[in-house]
Parts: C-alpha cells; sequence; structure tokens
C-alpha cells in the first residue's frame, strides 16, 4: 500500500519555484517523465513494424498503391525522427544520473522548469537557445 500511496503521490506532483532547484523530487519527476516518454515512443515503434509488416499487400490500383506508399514513407520519417528523440531522451537521462540536468549547457545557469516541463530533453534555456537560433538564421542567410 505505501509504494501505491508514494506512485500517487509521484503523479500529482509538479515542480514547483519555491523548492530547491533539481533536488531529488524534481530529478524523479523528470526522470519518470522521461522514461514514460520513451516508453510510449518504443510502444508505438513496434505497432509501426507490426502494421509495416502487415500492410505488404501489392495494390493493383496506381492510386492506392501510391497512397500507400506515401502514408509508408510519412510513417517511416516519423520514427526516423522519434528514433533521434529516443538519443535525446538517452542523453537527458545521463545527465539526470550525473547531476548537469536542468542547467543551460551554454551559460550554466539554471533551465526554467517552465520549460523543462514543456521540452524534458532542453539543453539550453530560453536566451541561450534564442540566441542559437539568431546565429543560425544568419549563418543560413549567408
Amino acid at each position: 500500500m505505501n509504494a501505491l500511496a508514494s506512485a500517487v503521490e509521484a503523479k500529482a506532483y509538479r515542480p514547483s519555484e519555491d523548492e530547491p532547484f533539481m533536488n531529488e523530487r524534481q530529478l524523479a519527476y523528470f526522470k519518470a517523465k522521461l522514461l514514460e516518454w520513451k516508453e510510449d515512443i518504443l510502444r508505438e515503434s513496434k505497432g509501426t513494424v507490426i502494421n509495416l509488416k502487415a500492410e505488404t499487400e501489392n495494390h493493383p490500383d496506381l492510386v492506392d498503391r501510391a497512397s500507400s506508399e506515401s502514408d509508408r514513407a510519412l510513417e517511416l520519417r516519423t520514427r526516423d525522427r522519434q528514433r533521434k528523440l529516443i538519443a535525446k531522451i538517452d542523453e537527458a537521462l545521463r545527465r539526470i544520473e550525473d547531476g548537469s540536468y536542468g542547467y543551460c549547457e551554454e551559460t550554466g545557469e539554471p533551465i526554467s522548469l517552465g520549460r523543462l516541463e514543456a521540452r524534458p530533453t532542453a539543453t539550453l534555456s530560453v536566451e541561450a537557445q534564442e540566441r542559437h537560433e539568431r546565429r543560425e538564421r544568419v549563418h543560413r542567410d549567408d
């Protein structure tokens, strides 16, 4: 019963600015969030593999075949993006373990809890991300 109570409490918990930044409770919260996200992605990927194997039929109609191929290509692109996201999730989990999670890689300042809540894999503060995007835009325009 104690494990169930702590699991319910963990689900209800939301990090707050009123507590020490990246304390054990916050780290556990973000770790659980990242692991759940990763598990969801892996579950979806398994479903995709099953669907792709099941959809090996050859459509006699060219329009049906083109539509099926387009759907398959879109699904594979989505899975590739999610594969890259899993790598970012694994990197965030590694940062939780080494104690660097939640701190901007560029400035060393804390990343806001709101940003981490919205994007748990964030490695830059909002300000550092904006600078990075401005530099990227300038170099892309050259």
